[in-house]
Formats: C-alpha cells, structure tokens, sequence
C-alpha cells in the first residue's frame, strides 16, 4: 500500500520521496530500538505509524 502512495505522489509532484530511517535501518546504520524512537516521535501521524510497521515486521522475523 505505501509503495503505491509513494509512487503516486512521485508521479504528481515530479519529486522524490526518502524514508531516511528506512534507509539507514535497512543499511544497518540504526537499530530496532532507534527506530522505534523516531517512530515515536512521529506517533500521531501516517509515517510514524510506517515505521512502527517497519520495526514490527523486522521484530516478527527476528532482525
């Protein structure tokens, strides 16, 4: 689902979208614990609810 809002407001807007605590925890650059910070830091919004998802899902297979 988020893929397919990304890469509509991609298309709209002629720019590109970056979930840079995504990138870094995917590069190992963050861990879990980090990035259940900033997702609450963000918790009364769609992208801290995305990276609640993020870290929930690496949690669910033992990242």
């Amino acid at each position: 689902m988020e893929a397919i809002f990304v890469h509509a407001l991609e298309k709209r807007q002629g720019l590109k979208v970056a979930c840079l605590e995504e990138i870094a925890f995917i590069n190992n650059w963050i861990d879990t614990s980090v990035l259940k910070q900033q997702a609450q830091r963000h918790q009364q919004t769609a992208y801290g609810d995305y990276l609640f998802q993020l870290a929930k899902e690496s949690d669910d297979e033992g990242y």
